[in-house]
Order: C-alpha cells, then sequence, then structure tokens
C-alpha cells in the first residue's frame, strides 16, 4: 500500500534562518500520529512545507505523488479561516468549501457541525474562539481525503468539548486515511495516537510507535516526549 506521506531531506529557510533541517519522515496509511515539539520547534512549518505554502528543499510525496498541485488534492489542512470577513455566516463558508473541494462531503460535514453544535446561521464575527475552531475542524474533517493535518485544533475549545471531540476523532477518520494532530494537550490525545513524531534541533528527532514508547520506557506519551527536551536542554 501506497504512503500516505513521504518526506526525504526536506529543508525550510525564511530568510537566512533554518527553521526545518534534513526531514526525513514517512507515514504509513491509517495511523493517528502525535506531531509533539516546543513552541517554535517548526511543527507548523513542517506541516506547511506538505501543503506546498511553505517553499521548501527536498522531496515530499502524499498518497504516491509529489507533483505539489497533485498532492494538494490528498491533503486536508485545519488552517484558519483567512479570507473571510467577520460579515460572512458559516452556510456561505460551507458553500465555498464545497466549490473548491470536490472531496468535500456535505453529509459528512453536518453530521460533525451537529456533534459540535455549531450554528450555521451565525456569522463568523459572533462565534468564540473556541467555536471558530470547531468549524474549522469540521470543515477539515468533512473532506474524504488521504491526509488530514490538524494544527493546535484544542487550543481555544473548553475542556470537556475537547475530550468529546478527541473521542470522536477515530469515527471521523476514514480507515485507510492518516491523521497528524500537532497540540500541547498531549495527555488528552495520547489513548487515540498509533505513533508519535518529535520535532527539535529543526529535524525530526524521535517517530516511534507509541505502544512501544509505553512497554520500553513504562511512563505515558507525555512524560517521554518531555524527557526528550529535558536531556536535550542538560547536554547544552
Amino acid at each position: 500500500m501506497t504512503d500516505s506521506l513521504k518526506m526525504q531531506n526536506v529543508t525550510y529557510k525564511r530568510g537566512m534562518k533554518t527553521i526545518l533541517h534534513d526531514v526525513t519522515l514517512t507515514l504509513a496509511p491509517g495511523k493517528i500520529v502525535g506531531l509533539l515539539g516546543e513552541n517554535g520547534a517548526g511543527k507548523t512549518t513542517l506541516m506547511r512545507t506538505i501543503t506546498g505554502s511553505a517553499k521548501s528543499r527536498g522531496a515530499i510525496a502524499v498518497n504516491g505523488t509529489s507533483v505539489e498541485a497533485e498532492r494538494k488534492r490528498y491533503v486536508s489542512f485545519s488552517e484558519q479561516l483567512r479570507g473571510f470577513t467577520d460579515n460572512t455566516k458559516l452556510s456561505r463558508i460551507v458553500a465555498f468549501y464545497e466549490t473548491v473541494y470536490a472531496d468535500f462531503e456535505n453529509e459528512r460535514f453536518h453530521e460533525i457541525a451537529d456533534f459540535l453544535q455549531l450554528d450555521l446561521s451565525l456569522k463568523l464575527a459572533a462565534l468564540s474562539k473556541g467555536m471558530k475552531e470547531k468549524l474549522v475542524i469540521a470543515l477539515t474533517l468533512a473532506r474524504r481525503t488521504t491526509l488530514y493535518l490538524l494544527d493546535e485544533p484544542f487550543s481555544g475549545i473548553d475542556s470537556m468539548s475537547r475530550k468529546k471531540i478527541i473521542n470522536s476523532i477515530i469515527q471521523w477518520k476514514p480507515e485507510n486515511a492518516t491523521m497528524v494532530i500537532s497540540d500541547h494537550y498531549v495527555s488528552e490525545i495520547a489513548p487515540i495516537l498509533d505513533e508519535i513524531v518529535v520535532v527539535k534541533d529543526q529535524t525530526i528527532y524521535t517517530h516511534r510507535k507509541a505502544d512501544e514508547v509505553r512497554e520500553e520506557f513504562h511512563i505515558g506519551i507525555e512524560a517521554y516526549y518531555e524527557s526528550l527536551y529535558e536531556r536535550g536542554n542538560d547536554n547544552d
């Protein structure tokens, strides 16, 4: 089966500063992957290189295709609601997604939106930060594609709602699709993770199966991830 994602020797610089260096990563179909790293480690940039919105050097293939215009078809990225004014109704945003993305499933969107208690008659200006994030989650997951990239999707959502959403993600993800979640609520997303990828020192510091971490180190995912940074800081 074709890998969902394959990155080889990917480097990204902003001006004279190197953000990512020599990133090599392969993700198999059907996995839920936690993308972990401290603020500024390059997690968002890594996702943007995959979508092509951050121009990088190296090879990136999604669902077997490395042509940028084609691989975008296989990636659903939780970008914020740029380009929409505060006066835009949610229903108009949904209509836009239906027009732009051939794989956007209206019935699937409404199922998720109902679960998240989104009122589509409202305008963006009427939404709290948490409700906007719920809208972004629904729009992102309503596409039926190969690779889902969720970048800090829960930061403004209250604890109770966050847990309900995390527990429901498994049923929203197509069976053979891969989902990458970058989030600071590591302990909350840990139970649904198949693998973890840690970004540190401008590259992929480690990529491991979640169960292997638990069995080998006898600690949780969050404790393991934090130990990698503590170990590095001790050596500085």
